[in-house]
């Protein structure tokens, strides 16, 4: 059974759906490849950055995009936020916001 994907805010659906059109569709395939295999999805698509936390990494020619996620009972992953990198290392503020929601979620 495949896990099924949703989103915190319909914000960050739109956040994404706001990147370039080739990031967006490694974005997609991703996004598939974590509906079938969920939590055994791991480097170069998926890493884990500790207490629940993970992020999928889309990537294309006009650049690096973040989608911090997480699952829940039931196979359910929830898409938490989502950015483009500008940076090599990831932001502080985008981390926090991240693990904010995750906190949320997990808490009801």
């Amino acid at each position: 059974m495949a896990f099924e994907i949703s989103y915190f805010h319909a914000r960050v659906l739109e956040e994404i759906e706001s990147w370039p059109v080739d990031v967006l569709a490694d974005y997609a395939r991703l996004v598939e490849l974590l509906a079938q295999h969920g939590p055994s999805l791991r480097l170069p698509h998926s890493r884990a950055f500790g207490d629940g936390l993970f992020e999928l990494r889309p990537r294309g020619r006009a650049g690096i995009a973040r989608a911090f996620y997480c699952f829940l009972v039931g196979k359910r992953v929830i898409v938490l936020h989502a950015f483009i990198k500008k940076t090599q290392q990831t932001p502080d503020g985008e981390l926090k916001l991240a693990r904010k929601r995750l906190k949320d979620v997990q808490n009801g």
